[in-house]
C-alpha cells in the first residue's frame, strides 16, 4: 500500500503573483496535484490565476478546480464539503501530494481552514501541512505605506459587521484597526469615524496589490459608493 500523500496549504498572497514565498513556489512544482477554489461560473479567482501562472497541467500534474457552495444551508454545507474531502481523498491514499492553493494566508478567514476541519474528521490518517501567505491586510499596509502598529500599539483585525456598537468599541479599544469585508456596512464605519473625528486616519482598499487595485486615502468619497466584496479598511490613529 503506497504512503498517503500530504495536504498542503498553501497561502499564495493578496493578488500579486510575486508575493508568494519560495516554499510555496517549491510545493506547487512539486506536488502531483494542485487543487484551488473554482468559481461556478465568472472569472477566475486570486488563487487560481497565480498557481496558473507558475504550474501547468501536464501528464504528471493535474490541475484540480473545487466548487464551495455559497450558502448558509447546514445540510448542503455538510453534505458538499464531505464531497469535496472525498474528491481530494482519492488523490491522497494514492500517494499523491495535494497543494490546496488560497488568497491570503490559508489560516486566517479560510477556505482551507474548513478543508482541513473536514478532512481531519473524515481522514485523521493524512497529514495536513499549511504554508503561511501574505494576508490582505498586509498588502495594504505595504500598499499605502503605512505602519500597522509600532511599540506598545495594539491592533485589532475586525469582520465587519452592521453592529454598531460593537464596531465603534473596535475602534475606541485599538491604536489601529483592519476591517475585513467591509463594503456591505462602511456608510456606518464612515459614520462612527466622523463621530470619533478619525474619518481622517483612515484608508479603504479593495483587491489591494491585484492588476484591479483601488485605493482610497479620502473616505468620505464613499459614503454612497458601492464597494466589492475584497475591500477592507484601516484605520490608524495618532
Amino acid at each position: 500500500m503506497s504512503t498517503i500523500g500530504t495536504l498542503y496549504g498553501i497561502g499564495v498572497g493578496p493578488g500579486d503573483p510575486e508575493l508568494i514565498t519560495v516554499k510555496a513556489f517549491r510545493l506547487l512544482q512539486q506536488s502531483p496535484v494542485v487543487a484551488y477554489p473554482k468559481k461556478r461560473m465568472g472569472s477566475k479567482s486570486y488563487a487560481h490565476q497565480i498557481a496558473e501562472l507558475y504550474v501547468k497541467p501536464s501528464p504528471d500534474k493535474e490541475m484540480l478546480g473545487l466548487v464551495f457552495p455559497m450558502t448558509k444551508d447546514k445540510d448542503i454545507l455538510e453534505r458538499e464539503w464531505n464531497n469535496t474531502a472525498d474528491i481530494v481523498w482519492e488523490r491522497l491514499r494514492e500517494g499523491k501530494d495535494v497543494a490546496f492553493v488560497t488568497e491570503g494566508d490559508p489560516l486566517f478567514y479560510s477556505t482551507f481552514i474548513h478543508m482541513m476541519r473536514v478532512m481531519k474528521e473524515k481522514y485523521p490518517e493524512v497529514p495536513v501541512v499549511s504554508v503561511p501567505g501574505i494576508s490582505s491586510f498586509l498588502g495594504a499596509a505595504a500598499r499605502l505605506n503605512l505602519p500597522l502598529a509600532d511599540g506598545d500599539e495594539q491592533i485589532g483585525i475586525i469582520p465587519a459587521s452592521e453592529d454598531r456598537e460593537a464596531m465603534r468599541k473596535a475602534i475606541e479599544e485599538h491604536d489601529c484597526v483592519i476591517f475585513l469585508k467591509v463594503a456591505k456596512v462602511l456608510p456606518m464605519i464612515i459614520g462612527l469615524l466622523k463621530e470619533l473625528d478619525l474619518v481622517d486616519h483612515a484608508a479603504v482598499a479593495t483587491k489591494v496589490t491585484s492588476s484591479e487595485e483601488m485605493i482610497w486615502t479620502n473616505v468620505r468619497e464613499l459614503e454612497r459608493a458601492e464597494l466589492g466584496y475584497l475591500t477592507l479598511m484601516v484605520v490608524k490613529k495618532g
